[in-house]
């Protein structure tokens, strides 16, 4: 489906876009593949560790979703977007409220634009679970992002869809490489903000499969979410190492005690990944979702 095609993958110097450039380059032979990013340093690294014949079709532009010019000469000739660039940090976007804005939502605005103008074939948003409900400012403008690419299907023949999911195990910035990191320095207690608090863990590759399955056969103006398992965060620091102690903090600003995959509300725009593409009509919360064993984790972890 990918032969011969254009790709583009904005914010693809992260922990996403390396796991689906390495997808597409094992499993087709794309045309071009273009990494669109703001920051020099990590393409410049990036493109040491995709190397020339295997990626000779990688390509890296400079440039930022909140500039609209220059992501319209960047989609030009494109078929396929995965626009994955957005500011995530909870915390720090509650204190930097117009950032969040300019990056989420005026960022996807753009690509939205820049899609209609250029006449993309598809478009996936990468979306969070904290877009459900929201409270937090992230959550906020990933939940706008999604309303801005689905209501872009009126206007040409740009099919926008959208995936969303929880949190991803083992990357940048999550949880896990952090407590890695503190065990391998010896810390002898491990930060909580709440050990009841439950959040939906799925690995690089399943997060790479939905993207795929929404570049592919996933219908216009739909939503994407797995079938996801949960943990408490007290289940997971016992499965990462159960000799270390915790140390609650209280939970952060903009932070829940439980994330939703799907709400009442908002169920008829969403398709649960499974073996078959259905309608998914129920609310779909992390305290109530199937728990993850110790063994589970440790086991994706490793790359299991």
């Amino acid at each position: 489906m990918f032969n011969g095609k254009r790709i583009i993958i904005t914010g693809g110097t992260g922990t996403l876009g390396r796991a689906v450039i390495k997808y597409i380059f094992a499993n087709y032979s794309p045309e071009k593949v273009i990494v669109f990013s703001r920051d020099e340093f990590k393409q410049f690294n990036m493109r040491k560790e995709f190397p020339d014949p295997q990626y000779d079709k990688l390509r890296f532009l400079l440039g930022d979703v909140r500039d609209y010019e220059r992501l319209k000469t960047a989609l030009h000739g494109v078929d396929y977007v995965v626009h994955a660039a957005a500011l995530k940090q909870v915390p720090m976007l509650e204190y930097n409220p117009e950032e969040a804005v300019k990056t989420n939502v005026l960022g996807s605005m753009n690509v939205v634009r820049a899609c209609i103008e250029n006449n993309v074939k598809r478009a996936v948003l990468v979306s969070t679970d904290k877009s459900v409900n929201p409270i937090s400012l992230y959550g906020a403008t990933k939940l706008t992002a999604e309303k801005l690419f689905i209501a872009a299907n009126a206007y040409n023949k740009t099919e926008f869809c959208c995936v969303r999911y929880g949190n991803v195990i083992g990357s940048r910035g999550s949880v896990i490489p952090y407590f890695q990191e503190l065990i391998k320095n010896g810390s002898d207690y491990l930060p909580l903000t709440n050990k009841l608090m439950t959040r939906f863990w799925i690995t690089t590759g399943e997060a790479v499969n939905l993207v795929m399955r929404g570049l592919s056969d996933l219908p216009a103006g739909k939503i994407l979410i797995p079938m996801a398992k949960s943990m408490t965060m007290g289940e997971l620091a016992g499965a990462m190492n159960p000799w270390y102690s915790t140390v609650e903090s209280g939970i952060r600003a903009g932070e829940k005690m439980h994330e939703s995959l799907s709400s009442e509300d908002n169920a008829n725009v969403c398709i649960l990944d499974g073996d078959e593409i259905k309608d998914f009509h129920k609310i779909y919360t992390s305290d109530k979702a199937e728990r993850m064993t110790g063994g589970e984790l440790v086991e994706k972890i490793n790359g299991g």
